[in-house]
């Protein structure tokens, strides 16, 4: 993350602080943030220089305007006349960040190897959380790779409970005896 991401985010924070709209802002945030992602050549369109500002900025006020709270709508428009609307992911982590700290929430990524159930996520979050005291908030990753097992990354430790960490695990051994 750029400085620039961390200084725009960390004042689109304290404005919603200061409106009390920090759950209606963390949810616009990250769903514009997934259109986005969905979307590069939205995106694009929107930092296209050739493209006079003002277009820009109605572009942004068609698509989110009726849509969106007005202080995040403002902002995007701010990016985009800044020039720099290609930092607004940066922005987001930002205010994540800053919201998570201030709420007691840790974010936590769990790789499987296939799509966990519902069930299956609830009991693994209220299990983290008991685990770490903390509201969890859960993010899956996809990857069949790991073959088997799950991989959780929460607040820099890992627990690694898939098979391919186990084989790495017993593949490491066998390299140490044999040496």
């Amino acid at each position: 993350m750029t400085q620039t991401a961390r200084l725009y985010g960390d004042s689109l924070y304290e404005l919603a602080v200061e409106e009390q709209l920090e759950e209606t802002m963390i949810e616009q945030l990250k769903e514009v943030r997934q259109l986005f992602r969905e979307n590069p050549d939205y995106l694009s369109l929107l930092s296209e220089p050739s493209i006079p500002k003002k277009d820009r900025t109605e572009m942004i006020e068609a698509a989110f305007g009726t849509q969106a709270q007005r202080y995040l709508v403002n902002f995007l428009k701010i990016l985009c006349e800044r020039g720099i609307l290609r930092e607004f992911s940066g922005c987001v982590e930002e205010f994540t960040r800053r919201y998570y700290a201030d709420h007691n929430i840790a974010e936590a990524v769990v790789t499987g190897a296939v799509r966990l159930t519902d069930d299956q996520m609830n009991r693994l979050q209220a299990r983290l959380e008991q685990i770490s005291g903390k509201k969890i908030s859960l993010v899956q990753k996809i990857d069949p790779s790991v073959l088997g097992g799950l991989r959780v990354e929460l607040e820099g430790k890992l627990m690694d409970g898939t098979i391919s960490g186990r084989l790495s695990g017993v593949s490491r051994k066998l390299g140490e005896v044999i040496v």
